[in-house]
C-alpha cells in the first residue's frame, strides 16, 4: 500500500513541466557549449599546452604536464554533448545545476588549454595567485555572512574594504605593518558599528545606509589620496607582509605553494572561515544568531537580545572587512590608490549568495572569482588574441553568471533585510 502511494508522487515530480523545461534549457546550453568548444577551441588549437607543476627551487620537482590541445578539446566537446543530450532527453532534474556547473568548468579548462596551445606557463603560480586574489573577496563574503545571518544586509562591504585599505596604508606608513593591520581592523569595525546604529537603532533602510557609507568612504579617501598623499608621500609608503612558508607542508607539489606558502592575509582568511563556520553551526551563540536572522520575534520571546546580537555581528563583519581591506595595501602593493578595491566588496556579496550564506561556501565561491581574476592576468602574459579589456572583464562576467542564478538558487535567511521593532 505504501508503494502505491509513493509512486505517483515520484512520477509527478519527474513530469513536472517547469522542472522538465529547466532541464531541457540546461541541456540546450550544454550542447551549445559543446559546439563552441569543438568549433573555436578544438579546430583552432595547434600543438600542445604545457603546464608547469613545479617552480625553480622546489624540494620535489614534478614533470611538466603536456596536453595535446586539439584532441583534448574535442574530448571536452564530446563530454559536453553527452551531458547536454542526457539533460535534454532524460530530464535529469536533480542533476541540472550540477551538470551545468561541470559544463562551465569544462569550458574554462578547454579555454585555458586553447590559450596555452604551443606555449607553456606555470599552473602552480596561477593557483597560488588564485588563492591570493580570492582573499579580499572571501573576507568580504564572510563579512556579509556574519551580517546577513542576523538579517542585516551589508551593502557597505565595499566601503569597509576601502576604509581598511586606507587605514592600513596610513597607519602602516607611520607605525609599521602590525599597527596598520590593527588600525584597518578597528576602522572596519567602526564602520560596522555605524551601520548597525543606522539600521538597528534608527531603522534606516539597509540598502541606503550601505550606499551612504560607500559614498562617504570613497569621497573621503579620494580627497586625502589626491590632496595629502600626493604632497606627503611618506604617509603612503607602508611595508608589505611577505609570504611565510610552513615547513614540510609548503613543499607539497602544487598544493603547498597555493595554501602553505602565503602571507598573513591568506592564513588569516582560512582561519576566520574555519572559526566562523564552527561558531555559526556548532555553538549555542551561533544558533541564537541564526535564529535572529530567521525569526527575530521568536528569538526575542526566548530571551535573545535581537538588537545586541545584530550590533555585535555587524561590527564583527566590519572588522573582517577591514582586515580584508588591509590586503590591498599591506598585503599587496604597500600604498593606497583611489578606489583601489575595484568593486571587490560587491563581488564578495555575489560570492556570499553563491556560497549559500555559508562561510565555507563563500570561500569556495571566492576561489572561483579569484581564478577568473588571475586567469585574465595569465592570459595577458600568454598574448592571446583576446583584447586585454575583455580579459579584465572576466571576474565581473563570472559575477553576472553567479548572480543570474545559473548555478542553482539559494535561500537567504527568512528575515534578511527586515527591521525589527520590539513590542
Amino acid at each position: 500500500m505504501t508503494m502505491t502511494t509513493q509512486l505517483p508522487t515520484v512520477s509527478r515530480a519527474r513530469l513536472d513541466p517547469g522542472k522538465r523545461k529547466q532541464a531541457r534549457i540546461t541541456g540546450g546550453v550544454l550542447i551549445a557549449m559543446a559546439v563552441l568548444v569543438a568549433w573555436v577551441f578544438g579546430s583552432g588549437s595547434e600543438g600542445s599546452a604545457v603546464f608547469r607543476l613545479s617552480r625553480p627551487g622546489d624540494a620535489l620537482v614534478l614533470p611538466d604536464l603536456s596536453v595535446p590541445a586539439m584532441q583534448f578539446n574535442f574530448i571536452v566537446a564530446g563530454l559536453l554533448a553527452f551531458l547536454g543530450a542526457r539533460q535534454f532527453l532524460r530530464g535529469g532534474v536533480r542533476w541540472s545545476s550540477l551538470s551545468l556547473g561541470l559544463g562551465l568548468a569544462l569550458v574554462v579548462v578547454a579555454f585555458l588549454v586553447w590559450a596555452t596551445a604551443g606555449k607553456a606557463f606555470s599552473l602552480t603560480g596561477m593557483l597560488q595567485a588564485t588563492m591570493v586574489r580570492a582573499v579580499p573577496i572571501a573576507l568580504g563574503a564572510l563579512a556579509g555572512v556574519l551580517c546577513e545571518r542576523v538579517a542585516v544586509v551589508n551593502i557597505a562591504i565595499e566601503g569597509m574594504l576601502l576604509a581598511g585599505a586606507f587605514a592600513g596604508a596610513l597607519v602602516g606608513s607611520l607605525l609599521g605593518g602590525i599597527a596598520g593591520l590593527t588600525a584597518a581592523v578597528a576602522v572596519g569595525g567602526l564602520f560596522g558599528f555605524f551601520l548597525a546604529a543606522l539600521v538597528v537603532t534608527y531603522r534606516m533602510d539597509q540598502i541606503i545606509a550601505g550606499v551612504v557609507i560607500n559614498l562617504f568612504v570613497l569621497g573621503l579617501t579620494s580627497y586625502v589620496s589626491s590632496q595629502v598623499f600626493q604632497e606627503y608621500r611618506a604617509l603612503n609608503n607602508a611595508p608589505v607582509f611577505r609570504a611565510l612558508k610552513i615547513p614540510l607542508l609548503g613543499d607539497i607539489p602544487v598544493i603547498g605553494p597555493m595554501i602553505f606558502y602565503q602571507n598573513i592575509f591568506v592564513y588569516g582568511a582560512l582561519i576566520m572561515v574555519a572559526v566562523s563556520t564552527y561558531y555559526l553551526f556548532y555553538t549555542r551563540s551561533g544558533l541564537r544568531a541564526r535564529a535572529v536572522g530567521e525569526h527575530p520575534r521568536a528569538a526575542d520571546t526566548l530571551g535573545i537580545d535581537v538588537y545586541r546580537t545584530r550590533f555585535i555581528h555587524v561590527t564583527l563583519g566590519g572588522m573582517v572587512a577591514g582586515f580584508g581591506g588591509a590586503w590591498f595595501t599591506l598585503g599587496s602593493v604597500g600604498r593606497f590608490d583611489e578606489n583601489m578595491t575595484g568593486g571587490r566588496g560587491f563581488i564578495g556579496l555575489a560570492a556570499m549568495i553563491f556560497g549559500r550564506w555559508h562561510p565555507v561556501g563563500a570561500l569556495m565561491a571566492a576561489l572561483v572569482f579569484g581564478f577568473a581574476d588571475s586567469l585574465q592576468q595569465k592570459l595577458a602574459l600568454l598574448r592571446t588574441p583576446i583584447p586585454s579589456e575583455f580579459l579584465a572583464m572576466a571576474p565581473y562576467i563570472a559575477t553576472i553568471i553567479v548572480v543570474a542564478g545559473f548555478i542553482g538558487r539559494a535561500r537567504a535567511p527568512a528575515a534578511d533585510g527586515q527591521p525589527y521593532v520590539k513590542e
